[in-house]
């Protein structure tokens, strides 16, 4: 028998691949009564196969060295297709460039496994650098759509580090054939980043939640995020966008906030999964939030609770970009689960558990932030004065 020319270095990494796969994902001890995380995240960089990294043929990688490496897998769009869970995962080189690649699972919590190849899009934007945070929708259009950003360098100004952020859009019917469309248009913002796309249509029209900017990293005169129409979703454009959940001073939202996962229908409204910015002295502070739009005025916030719904937690405050959780996937089951698909850090991809009973609850029911530090020491207030006459009235 003729010796292989497969390097024993790969066989052994994918065996330790497979234990890593295999490995069952247990609900930590975090509580809040809202949802449930795990204690392993369901993605990291070591996820990705081994002949995406490496080359695997001893006569031409002797020392088993990567060839082209990963440095981190994180924001994902998240869809239920076909009976498994699909991720569109983004995926970073250690060359900074971002791609998308499919990771799919019957179980919404681990065994995630990357399908054979990445996502190659159609290469229609020649001047495009970077893709990155798909948002997938399941429209009843009949088409699987995903909205992710599309950076080209900004030439019109002397700086490498300028950018332009616009918003790609493309579709497919299995999540293997890609077609690409127009990149969204905006005539009132000049660039657009964490845009969602609606599931059905509004008086007719393609629905988008989008978020203004001035310019690629600060949203300027851009005031939260916003919602706008379009006739024409191969050729997207957006002549007018009204503010939904704006950004407000000394809040979660200050620096900025933008769309999350696609809004989840429910009967009492579109629940929405956002992320909202502020500034510290270590940098920007990435939280995710919650509210709930009207049915039929989906631009018109109807539940808006105080406060992050998520926040970094212990590890997931260390990455490559501290202190950051950002989602742009969540999967609301046929039983009502609902599953929030997270990063942290930039770095790696966490799952939460609840409900969309419990997030209605939540939103309803959690008092909106007061804005002001004596108003919510009274919200405060209120809430012990209840619970201190029940524990009276019970002798406790």
């Amino acid at each position: 028998m003729s010796k292989s020319n497969i390097h024993p270095e790969y066989l052994r990494r994918r065996a330790l691949q497979e234990a890593l796969y295999a490995r069952k994902n247990r609900k930590s001890d975090f509580y809040n009564g809202i949802y449930d995380r795990y204690e392993d995240p369901v993605l990291t960089r070591e996820h990705l196969p081994l002949h995406w990294r490496y080359d695997i043929d001893a006569r031409t990688n002797p020392h088993f060295m990567e060839r082209l490496g990963i440095n981190a897998a994180f924001n994902s769009g998240a869809i239920k297709h076909d009976g498994k869970y699909c991720l569109v995962v983004r995926v970073e080189g250690m060359d900074r460039k971002s791609f998308f690649a499919v990771a799919e699972s019957d179980s919404p919590v681990e065994g995630f496994r990357f399908r054979e190849k990445p996502v190659l899009l159609p290469d229609t934007c020649p001047e495009e650098t970077n893709v990155y945070d798909m948002r997938l929708t399941k429209h009843e259009d009949g088409w699987i759509y995903g909205v992710f950003c599309s950076e080209s360098k900004d030439r019109s100004v002397n700086d490498l580090s300028a950018a332009v952020a616009a918003a790609g859009i493309v579709r497919t019917k299995d999540l293997v054939n890609w077609e690409r469309l127009d990149n969204l248009v905006t005539l009132n913002s000049p660039q657009q980043r964490n845009v969602d796309l609606m599931p059905e249509f509004v008086d007719g029209k393609y629905a988008f939640y989008t978020r203004p900017m001035d310019d690629f990293i600060d949203t300027g005169s851009g005031g939260g995020i916003g919602f706008g129409l379009c006739d024409d979703i191969a050729h997207a454009v957006i002549d007018e966008e009204r503010i939904t959940s704006p950004r407000r001073y000394h809040t979660i939202t200050e620096a900025k906030n933008g769309e999350g996962a696609t809004p989840i229908k429910t009967d009492r409204g579109w629940l929405h999964i956002a992320h909202g910015v502020r500034n510290t002295a270590a940098g920007l502070r990435y939280v995710i939030y919650a509210f709930v739009t009207d049915l039929k005025e989906p631009w018109k916030v109807i539940a808006e609770p105080g406060g992050y719904l998520i926040a970094p937690l212990g590890s997931e405050r260390v990455g490559d970009v501290s202190n950051v959780v950002f989602t742009n996937g969540a999967i609301a089951d046929d039983d009502g689960k609902v599953y929030i698909y997270y990063a942290s850090c930039d770095t790696r991809l966490h799952v939460a558990e609840t409900t969309v009973e419990k997030l209605l609850d939540y939103a309803f029911n959690t008092p909106p932030d007061a804005l002001r530090s004596r108003d919510c020491v009274a919200q405060r207030c209120e809430l012990i004065d209840r619970n201190l006459a029940l524990l009276a009235e019970e002798g406790i």
